[in-house]
């Protein structure tokens, strides 16, 4: 059996990495070829190590506001990996089009907010604030534009008097390392169908 060989791209201590590399066994059709991260003190890199998967780390900061030469770097550990997928967990850099464009449809995101709500930061907060009855996070590719892209899977959990920003996302991040590795399991087989999980 061949493997798509898939590409993960994280920040900081990749929780949902790590349920994505734990996934890919067995009669999954993908394995994982890299862990890459933009902070050489990313705490997923040692784990990543540790589950037996190759890094790289690009910093981002040396290249200050040129993002286009700071992508030409980041660009090529995923080349040399020959990863057919790349999966965005927790990376909290926006990638521009000239990146995204050479992934297209083999781009993966996972996002705390059931898209088209809250694209960009502070989602449990501004769930909260609207008074919202339930929230979550979804699984989409990745486009061009922030937050978009085809949604592949949304994960469901209630909102209950009480909730903090923070308790709140500590229910979603369950959900996430449930939701993340099924639709990834699935884009892999070439499923693109979206799936619910409440």
């Amino acid at each position: 059996m061949s493997f798509k060989r898939v590409a993960i791209l994280i920040s900081g201590g990749g929780s949902n990495m790590v349920s994505l590399v734990q996934s890919m066994t067995g009669d999954h059709p993908a394995r994982p070829c890299l862990v890459l991260s933009n902070q050489a003190d990313a705490g997923g890199l040692a784990k990543a190590e540790a589950a037996g998967v190759p890094t790289a780390v690009v910093d981002h900061r040396p290249y200050g506001q040129d993002r286009a030469a700071f992508e030409a770097e980041l660009i090529k550990p995923i080349l040399e990996s020959q990863a057919d997928i790349v999966s965005l967990a927790g990376f909290m850099l926006v990638l521009t089009d000239g990146f995204v464009s050479q992934f297209q449809g083999r781009m993966l995101n996972i996002h705390p907010s059931l898209l088209p709500k809250y694209t960009g930061l502070n989602t449990h907060a501004r769930a909260l604030a609207a008074g919202d009855a339930e929230h979550g996070c979804t699984v989409h590719e990745v486009t061009a534009v922030l937050d978009d892209g085809p949604i592949l899977g949304q994960a469901f959990v209630d909102v209950d008097p009480g909730d903090t920003a923070a308790t709140l996302a500590s229910k979603v991040l369950v959900q996430e390392h449930k939701l993340y590795p099924q639709v990834l399991r699935r884009y892999a087989a070439g499923d693109r169908k979206p799936i619910e999980l409440r």
